[in-house]
């Protein structure tokens, strides 16, 4: 007994380190990270080195609660302003986007698998979600920067979809394994309720639960090194209370994190970076688990009709179902394009999978291996052209600042202030002599190995080490003044224009300067005014506006969305690359109203020239008359 103990742990902590290190080759050459952990699970498993897993139950249990560990995570990493300004895209694609994604994909599923119809809703529903962390890693290690409004709406959507993917697909297993056949209407009625009561369940305990960590955290005193791990503790008990009465406690766990994250919770830097690591473990034991518990020598029997239908989750149902959820909303094409290639499927629908053989479902097993095929298609397919994609479509902005060297510090009994320290970047703001803000304190500056007042040191330096109190949400300008200049791409030299240009000045002044042909009531605007109401309202960082022979780029907003910066081109940069597919409502209308223009202009012509020539004229003396007068 006692050396089994110990040769589970020495195989377990090996898995775990190997899966560490592959981090690092998928940093280097910009790989699926998800996939790499896949591949090592099958690799040690029954037909690789001989590993036996197959216990389902496990299997799921252990994923399922890191999958609410990374739930509450995701959400205590959300800022509000994210949620806010992509609110409507994301919760569109989480709802109605998965059900549509689960009925286009069915049909597919029946014909390829010759499954029933409810099987093969199970198993477009299983595949319905997407996977944020394989997305996200992708970004980070290719260092893309994506346009705040696309990150938003992935982040949000990714957070947001597993809820209810998981809730059909659990009520889809119980309904076959009743041997239940209902009729489509009858379904459709006992899903909608089921989905309310889940949802509104899981929706109440999250909110109470968040604002109870909360409460919590700030009236017990706890070590630092006790907290984290309370909360962590805390969040399970969540998650577990709402499964336990019904509700959604995936759900429930990421509105708790959302709450916690946005309020004034004491700790906010070390929750941050245990939780970070939390989720990194939680996401390896998860992704090794899902591949040891797979049959690699039962793909080939189902490899073809898999890998099809992985493909037309790829390009068909994830693309349709995001353009209908995406209609109502005015996003540019591009972004709709990219939104519905970044879907990647990944451990959620995996996990998933495992549901029907829990439910012992006669083809269960033939469920998880399709969607473990799907789930890998996806990842070979998507995961390696997120990159090349985002720049094709013009997706990709320069970054905003340059390397930042900050250590952050916690002040003991201190709940709303926090100690930073940071290195002066040569050629930064606070070098080139940029005064730090009223607002913060500057304490202390190591130079050259000695400690100095901050009102003694004069002129910050390259190199200094400046020790600064500040409120624990304190305004990112301190990072700006401290970072060093952003290394820009020479093909993105010229992508904020040519100069700057004072968003406070009248748009009068551009009209007479340039002639972009501005109404009257335009020149009435400032510039920034102008350009916000060109944009909808909702500017922001690299949005782009053409008024007539003339271009401005939106250089910088600040917290609230107002626009602090602006660019001016007189050579615009080349155009996007056109989407034939994806058009938005408003480009709809548009296009509806041109077709209707176009329709009626020949009939109103010919009507006029049926129109007699002496009855028509009385009435153009008139005109001509009133004109006259």
């Amino acid at each position: 007994m006692e050396h089994a103990i110990y040769l589970v742990t020495l195989v377990g902590t090996t898995l775990v380190v190997a899966a560490a290190f592959s981090s690092l080759i998928a940093f280097r050459f910009g790989a699926p990270l998800l996939l790499l952990f896949l591949c090592i699970g099958l690799a040690t498993g029954v037909d690789g080195l001989g590993i036996e897993f197959d216990n389902a139950r496990l299997a799921y249990f252990a994923g399922s609660l890191a999958l609410a560990i990374i739930l509450f995570d995701s959400g205590f990493g959300t800022p509000l302003n994210a949620l806010r300004q992509a609110a409507g895209p994301a919760l569109s694609l989480a709802t109605i986007g998965v059900i549509l994604t689960t009925g286009i994909f069915s049909v597919a599923a029946s014909y390829f698998l010759k499954l029933s119809w409810l099987e093969s809703s199970l198993l477009g529903a299983a595949v319905a979600s997407t996977d944020a962390a394989a997305v996200f890693f992708l970004l980070r290690a290719g260092e893309i920067h994506l346009r705040e409004r696309v990150r938003a709406t992935l982040e949000v959507e990714s957070g947001t979809n597993d809820p209810i993917a998981i809730f059909l697909t659990i009520t889809l297993v119980e309904i076959i394994a009743a041997h239940a056949n209902p009729q489509a209407n009858v379904l459709a009625t006992n899903l909608l309720l089921g989905f309310l009561a889940n949802m509104g369940l899981g929706a109440v305990i999250g909110v109470l639960g968040g604002f109870g960590i909360v409460r919590l955290v700030e009236r017990l005193n706890l070590d630092h090194g006790l907290l984290p791990i309370f909360v962590l503790t805390l969040s399970l008990m969540v998650f577990a209370a709402a499964g336990a009465i019904g509700g959604s406690g995936f759900l429930a766990v990421y509105l708790a994190g959302l709450i916690a994250g946005n309020s004034d919770i004491r700790a906010v830097t070390i929750l941050k970076r245990f939780q970070d690591g939390m989720s990194w473990l939680a996401q390896i034991i998860m992704f090794l688990i899902l591949g040891l518990f797979a049959t690699p020598s039962q793909f080939p029997a189902i490899l073809v009709p898999a890998t099809l239908l992985g493909l037309f989750l790829i390009f068909v149902a994830r693309p349709l179902a995001v353009w209908l959820c995406l209609i109502p909303f005015r996003l540019p094409r591009p972004e709709v394009a990219f939104v519905s290639w970044v879907g990647l499927r990944g451990a959620v629908s995996i996990l998933l999978a495992i549901t029907p053989l829990l439910g012992g479902l006669e083809h269960g097993r033939l469920i998880f291996n399709a969607a473990f095929i799907i789930v890998l298609v996806s990842l070979v397919v998507q995961g390696w052209t997120v990159g090349p994609l985002a720049r094709r479509l013009g997706l990709i902005v320069p970054a905003r600042l340059g390397p930042l060297d900050k250590v952050e510090l916690e002040l003991p009994g201190s709940a709303h202030h926090e100690l930073l320290a940071y290195r002066v970047a040569p050629g930064s703001p606070v070098a080139r002599g940029e005064r730090i803000p009223r607002w913060a304190r500057p304490s202390l500056v190591l130079r050259d190995g000695r400690s100095m007042r901050f009102q003694d040191m004069g002129r910050l330096a390259a190199g200094d080490q400046v020790y600064i109190f500040v409120p624990d949400r304190y305004p990112r300008l301190l990072d700006k003044l401290f970072a060093s200049r952003a290394m820009v791409d020479p093909e993105d030299a010229d992508f904020f224009g040519a100069f700057a240009l004072d968003p406070a000045r009248s748009a009068a002044e551009l009209e007479a300067a340039y002639g972009p042909g501005l109404t009257e009531a335009e020149q009435k605007l400032t510039v920034a005014a102008l350009v916000s109401e060109r944009l909808g309202g909702h500017p922001e960082y690299a949005d782009r506006v053409m008024i007539g022979p003339i271009e401005l780029i939106v250089r910088d907003v600040d917290e609230k969305g107002r626009i602090t910066g602006l660019g001016l081109s007189f050579e615009p940069t080349a155009p996007v690359a056109r989407v034939p597919v994806f058009l938005s409502a408003g480009e709809i209308g548009d296009r509806v109203a041109a077709l209707i223009r176009n329709w009626r202009g020949p009939a109103q012509r010919r009507a006029a020239e049926d129109v007699p020539i002496d009855t028509a004229a009385p009435d153009l003396d008139g005109q001509k008359a009133a004109g006259e007068g």
